[in-house]
């Protein structure tokens, strides 16, 4: 799905790529997926839950079943160069520039979930930039703080979302999951976010998704994973 995703943000011309975090968990291309990523002279890369565990960072625990069978799938897959790399990547937050920062969980704690108001207001609160796009939960969403009134945007769905930022507005922005996204749709999302234009748009893209599948059956990670991809789920 990486590749697919890269390929379609290309023509967008962006001044750098922002990458938050599990950058290897659940398929079955760990490597080529750092390798790609290494190879990206401007990308901004910070770690996830499952980047510390699978390099030796963070224990398992915490994780569920699933999870643990196919992070230490992960963990004895990675080259040593690629695992050192995971090693040294940066915690979350760290701020790009002026309006945006990014982090993997939430900028108060890289391992904690956004999963209702309470977390997204936390978070915006905690945050030192406009925008703050976050990860972790695999699920495009949007949230706007707007003086004392937060309030959902959204939810983000279909072929591309767009959001237009106020320039008094906060905001908290999961773009989604190139990788197992998790909100229905299986196809890969990302985001290209015009610093410029005041505008965030999140973009779906279609992929080998027989090929990921059979490659994750074939690696000997369980089936359910492959089952997942098609389920977005």
């Amino acid at each position: 799905a990486l590749d697919p995703t890269l390929d379609a943000s290309a023509s967008a011309r962006c001044d750098r790529v922002l990458l938050l975090g599990d950058l290897v968990g659940y398929g079955a291309d760990p490597n080529a997926v750092i390798d790609r990523v290494r190879a990206m002279s401007d990308a901004v890369v910070i770690r996830g839950n499952h980047d510390k565990v699978a390099a030796g960072v963070d224990s398992v625990e915490g994780f569920n079943h699933m999870a643990r069978l196919a992070i230490a799938w992960t963990a004895a897959a990675l080259t040593p160069d690629n695992r050192d790399y995971l090693v040294n990547l940066a915690a979350g937050p760290i701020e790009i520039d002026d309006i945006v920062e990014i982090c993997h969980g939430t900028p108060f704690d890289e391992d904690v979930y956004v999963f209702d108001d309470l977390d997204a207001l936390r978070s915006i609160r905690a945050s030192q930039r406009p925008v703050c796009l976050y990860g972790h939960t695999h699920v495009p969403a949007a949230f706007q703080l707007q003086g004392d009134e937060l309030q959902l945007i959204g939810p983000p769905r279909g072929e591309r979302f767009r959001l237009s930022l106020d320039e008094d507005g906060r905001y908290l922005v999961n773009c989604g999951s190139v990788g197992q996204p998790r909100d229905g749709d299986w196809r890969a999302a990302y985001a290209i976010l015009d610093t410029d234009a005041r505008t965030l748009t999140i973009f779906r893209v279609d992929y080998d998704l027989g090929t990921a599948q059979s490659k994750i059956v074939a690696a000997g990670l369980p089936d359910i994973l492959a089952q997942r991809l098609g389920m977005g789920r």
